[in-house]
């Protein structure tokens, strides 16, 4: 079993954050079976979303492109595609968020800020690569630029960021963002904190989990790498909170069982992000011209089209992205599609065919 700083009742005791948001309940409560819990779903969601619409907007959002990596068909668009490439492409993004409290403090959030360069050493990902020759993993793989790159182009120091968010804590290796109390062989020394203010938001749930894997869950986590990060640098939420204008953090389980969105107001709508599918068009498979898509949608009953590297819980996924799809207002650019936004999103490439999408929103941009 691999070591890790904490047991799961030692993080009932950790500070959190935010305001807690009493519109949307545990559907993990509600009686009935799952469809039950669907159908409160999207009664809680459109409730919450009347709510959120009214707690303002926050000043900026932007959007930076970190990384495109090869992502196996089967997994990004679950039994749906009919594409004969085994792997398709998807970029991961950061969002950079900020705003004002009412007293008149900024803040900053980085959404997705992930280490690439430790990301790699996830154990699925680190396979996959022993397993590529280097002319074609070259061709596969873009690293766009850094976190930190990012930051300095944006004029943002990393002493005043305050938050760091993840949908979940898959491929995620903290370490040089929020430090160790020892040593690390693999880094060299022990790495001072690159962001010494910010705190990461993490479901309770997820953090308790991760002190002892299930084999479902072990491929796509790095749980050594916590071993020496300070249980003070996190602050876990139960359930959805708000964080600031028009930012809300969304419980959303499935794809893990903590896992969470991102929900924004903006200057166009409502946005929502997470990985729980990886392409717009996930969530209205109909207008999708993916080959199989809309026709697996159709035969099955299936309104949405998930994400399926991990199957925690597949009915609580399906009700969660459902959740999104109630709070996420139509895009402006093609209002057949709604502005959800993957983390991780589906992007063409001409290695991977049948998997070019029919729909990209590439970004989102926001300012008061």
């Amino acid at each position: 079993m691999a070591s890790f700083p904490w047991s799961a009742t030692d993080v009932v005791d950790l500070p959190t954050t935010g305001t807690p948001v009493d519109t949307l309940t545990d559907l993990a409560l509600i009686p009935g079976g799952p469809g039950a819990r669907l159908a409160a779903a999207r009664s809680q969601g459109a409730d919450f979303k009347r709510e959120f619409v009214t707690t303002g907007t926050p000043d900026t959002v932007t959007t930076c492109d970190l990384v495109t990596l090869p992502y196996p068909t089967r997994f990004g668009l679950f039994r749906a595609s009919r594409a004969v490439a085994p792997f398709l492409s998807i970029t991961n993004r950061m969002l950079v968020i900020r705003w004002r409290e009412t007293d008149g403090r900024s803040r900053t959030l980085l959404f997705e800020p992930s280490d690439v360069e430790l990301g790699k050493y996830t154990p699925y990902f680190d396979r996959l690569a022993r397993q590529t020759p280097d002319i074609v993993a070259r061709r596969m793989v873009t690293e766009h630029e850094t976190v930190l790159g990012h930051l300095a182009r944006l004029g943002i120091a990393p002493e005043d960021v305050d938050y760091l968010l993840f949908d979940h804590l898959h491929t995620q290796d903290l370490r040089r963002w929020v430090g160790t109390t020892a040593h690390q062989d693999d880094l060299g020394g022990r790495p001072e904190a690159l962001f010494p203010n910010a705190k990461v938001v993490v479901q309770r749930d997820e953090l308790a989990a991760m002190a002892m894997l299930h084999p479902l869950q072990r491929p796509w986590y790095q749980p050594d790498t916590y071993r020496d990060v300070p249980p003070g640098a996190f602050l876990p939420i139960e359930g959805s909170v708000l964080l600031g204008p028009g930012v809300g953090v969304v419980k959303t389980p499935g794809h893990v069982f903590g896992n969470q969105s991102l929900v924004l107001n903006t200057s166009t709508g409502v946005w929502v992000s997470s990985e729980n599918v990886i392409a717009a068009e996930c969530l209205t498979p109909e207008h999708s011209r993916l080959p199989g898509l809309a026709r697996w949608s159709g035969t099955w009953g299936q309104e949405v089209v998930l994400n399926a590297n991990s199957l925690e819980t597949t009915a609580d996924q399906y009700n969660s992205v459902v959740l999104e799809k109630t709070l996420a207002d139509p895009s402006q650019a093609d209002p057949r599609f709604l502005q959800f936004f993957p983390s991780s999103e589906l992007t063409g490439a001409w290695t991977n065919p049948g998997t070019k999408p029919t729909f990209s929103h590439h970004a989102i941009t926001h300012t008061s």
